[in-house]
């Protein structure tokens, strides 16, 4: 069943990353980390069918997305980018495997955070965020979803990773098995991997190899 929705608010959270609010639908449930497909509500764009996160919590009165927009693009998120409050998404049923399963790490790439916004949102409103780890890539500082936040959440421990800058406070690079090694000491947790799919399918292969219960690793199938 699909959903004819309009933007409540839109708020800037980077130089390319818009927050979208909706009116939720009576009897609207979803699980955080859940995504749904979406459409725009506009000729040529309303099966589109790509797939965004919920970052609201299932409790508040609206919905929201978290959504990257790529301008240079000629597909939705470029049409998303130039959307107003009182235009309408159309949002379809929840789906996803990327759920709370217990204490550990998350693991993100970009937009591949939005899957953990409402998680680690759930786990601050339960006072239940110590002993949690989010290690966050991303090309610049400026692209960094979301880093207040992160940054205000009490007890989880916050490691950004920048490929294309070398700053002070920062990890450089990519996040590989070393990288891997030296963050997170302990593999006898949970670990949250989303992002491009290479970089899932390699950080998933590292986190093996350093001694990650296959079982353990949350990520989208």
């Amino acid at each position: 069943m699909s959903h004819t929705l309009a933007i409540a608010s839109i708020e800037e959270i980077t130089h390319n990353v818009r927050q979208l609010t909706f009116e939720k639908p009576e009897g609207f449930e979803f699980t955080p980390g859940q995504a749904a497909e979406v459409g725009i509500d506009k000729d040529g764009w309303r099966d589109a069918g790509n797939p965004f996160t919920f970052t609201a919590l299932p409790e508040w009165d609206e919905l929201q997305f978290t959504i990257k927009v790529y301008p240079s693009h000629d597909g939705l998120t470029e049409q998303i980018g130039k959307m107003k409050v009182g235009d309408s998404f159309i949002v379809g049923d929840p789906w996803g495997t990327i759920e709370y399963k217990g204490k550990g790490t998350f693991i993100a790439g970009g937009a591949g955070v939005t899957p953990f916004i409402a998680i680690l949102r759930m786990l601050k409103e339960r006072g239940e965020l110590s002993g949690h780890r989010l290690i966050f890539a991303n090309k610049r500082e400026a692209d960094i979803i979301l880093r207040d936040e992160f940054d205000a959440m009490p007890g989880l421990e916050v490691v950004y990773v920048l490929s294309e800058e070398k700053k002070n406070g920062f990890e450089h690079g990519r996040i590989d098995k070393p990288m891997l090694e030296r963050l997170i000491g302990n593999t006898d947790q949970q670990f949250y991997v989303c992002g491009p799919d290479d970089m899932v399918e390699s950080i998933n292969d590292a986190l093996r190899q350093i001694g990650a219960d296959p079982d353990g690793l949350v990520f989208e199938e």
